[in-house]
């Protein structure tokens, strides 16, 4: 085995070029899965994916859902080999704002950057590239290793970055032909650029947009202002209001259940070594604001949030236009920590607005997500089998890590498949994920397909347990 992952290795360094032609290929597809728009985007990213894995040997098929499709591709490997079930998304957030984009963000390009050249579009690291970088590495075993050494499933979702509505049922009914010894996702980040790590604490996500409508139509605001309510500035009054000066959220009940990490896991952080000064100018700020008390790491890992994404009404074009709206929005989302119960706490939100609503108006509510946040066992002997692989390539263990995102279907892998997953990614905190000039190190890239290629050998090697 050992000659063999040399061999994949040799190959995917003379290989780099068509890999980055083939990621460039997604790419250039704007799979924006929140907008009907692109529907037919999303469905042409997933049959590229689906070709991809075709080519690498596996039995793959674009799968209908009641949303955007999944991809499912299976290959045998040999007996008695493990089942490893790798999951990715293909659908991308929204580019906006355009405007502060260098470059058009559908067309990737290669620039300079402090640790080498940076792949620069939507989706390069969250998560086209992510993905690309366990398809490139299962082709190279395909392609030079004897072929891949272990049962290989891989699940390509495309409702990622839309809630996932489709998600939990194409798992339930599909469970028996899915289920695997363990799931690897790779959808986070290293510790550092020389530094790999393994995820193994996620927030949860309870995510709502509101409305709340007032008059039946706009008013000019000098013949009504004064006399009627004013949608926007109810909203901003209730949204000022979910924050106390301490930083801690308003809500009742919003912080049962919280576990406070243990006086062994904050001595584990506290070794880390991380600089909070430099994590904070990577997003051009110099000091961090949040619950009172906690370190930057504790506000990021271990403490529940409710931030406001968005604020709409009114009229927000150029020039002046003196009115009163009929309505205002907001979309806010609360990342949740272990032992908070998501659906407790949208039901304490709609208390809580429905407490606060303004005479004259009315709320309308809709939810995008709701989902726990996930911890993950770290004596397991999967987990040892990726160290073992991960050292190989960097010549030290990863670390292992928290995460203040949410990957909502790390907690559907636990609840329906019975499977535990190892988050095992290689963005790092500059990506600007989410943002407009999203990018992805080529050096995380090549170092994340090399070890995803020792990882397999490394699974391959200790068999089923």
């Amino acid at each position: 085995m050992s000659t063999s992952l040399d061999t994949v290795l040799a190959h995917l360094d003379s290989t780099h070029e068509s890999q980055m032609q083939r990621l460039f290929d997604l790419l250039r597809i704007p799979s924006v899965s929140t907008d009907s728009d692109h529907d037919a985007d999303v469905l042409t990213a997933a049959e590229l994916c689906a070709r991809y894995l075709t080519e690498s040997g596996f039995k793959a098929a674009v799968r209908e859902t009641t949303g955007h499709p999944m991809v499912v591709g299976h290959v045998d490997g040999p007996p008695n080999a493990p089942h490893i079930l790798y999951y990715g998304h293909y659908d991308v957030q929204p580019p906006d704002p355009l405007e502060l984009w260098d470059a058009p963000p559908f067309e990737p390009v290669l620039r300079a950057g402090a640790n080498g050249e940076q792949i620069v579009a939507r989706g390069a690291a969250d998560d086209k590239g992510q993905l690309m970088m366990f398809l490139e590495a299962l082709r190279a075993w395909n392609d030079v290793g004897g072929g891949i050494p272990i049962r290989a499933t891989v699940l390509l979702e495309g409702e990622e970055e839309s809630g996932s509505p489709s998600l939990d049922p194409f798992l339930e009914a599909n469970a028996d032909e899915l289920r695997p010894d363990v799931c690897i996702v790779s959808d986070t980040g290293m510790w550092n650029p020389s530094t790999p790590a393994i995820t193994t604490m996620l927030r949860g996500m309870v995510y709502l947009d509101v409305t709340l409508h007032g008059p039946s139509h706009d008013l000019h605001s000098g013949m009504f202002g004064g006399a009627v309510v004013n949608p926007l500035n109810e909203l901003a009054k209730i949204l000022g209001g979910l924050h106390d000066a301490s930083g801690r959220v308003t809500i009742d009940g919003f912080y049962d259940g919280v576990q406070n990490p243990s006086d062994a896991q904050l001595t584990e952080w506290n070794n880390l070594g991380f600089d909070a000064s430099a994590f904070l100018a990577e997003a051009g700020l110099s000091s961090s604001t949040g619950e009172a008390g906690c370190s930057v790491l504790e506000r990021i890992w271990s403490r529940p949030t409710l931030d406001i994404n968005g604020i709409t009404g009114g009229y927000g074009g150029e020039g002046a236009k003196t009115v009163i709206p009929a309505q205002a929005n907001a979309k806010f989302s609360c990342r949740l920590v272990p032992g908070q119960d998501p659906a407790a706490i949208e039901a304490a939100i709609r208390r809580h607005l429905d407490q606060a609503l303004p005479e004259g108006c009315t709320w309308s509510i809709v939810s995008h997500g709701c989902n726990p946040a996930i911890q993950v066992p770290t004596a397991s002997p999967w987990l040892e089998a990726a160290q073992v692989g991960l050292e190989k390539i960097w010549n030290r263990r990863a670390v292992l890590v928290g995460c203040g995102g949410s990957i909502p279907v790390v907690g559907s892998f636990q609840t329906v498949l019975g499977a535990d997953s190892l988050l095992i990614g290689f963005g790092l905190d500059d990506d600007r994920v989410h943002s407009p000039n999203e990018k992805f190190d080529v050096a995380s890239y090549r170092g994340g397909t090399r070890s995803h290629a020792a990882v397999i050998a490394s699974m391959a090697a200790m068999g089923r347990p």
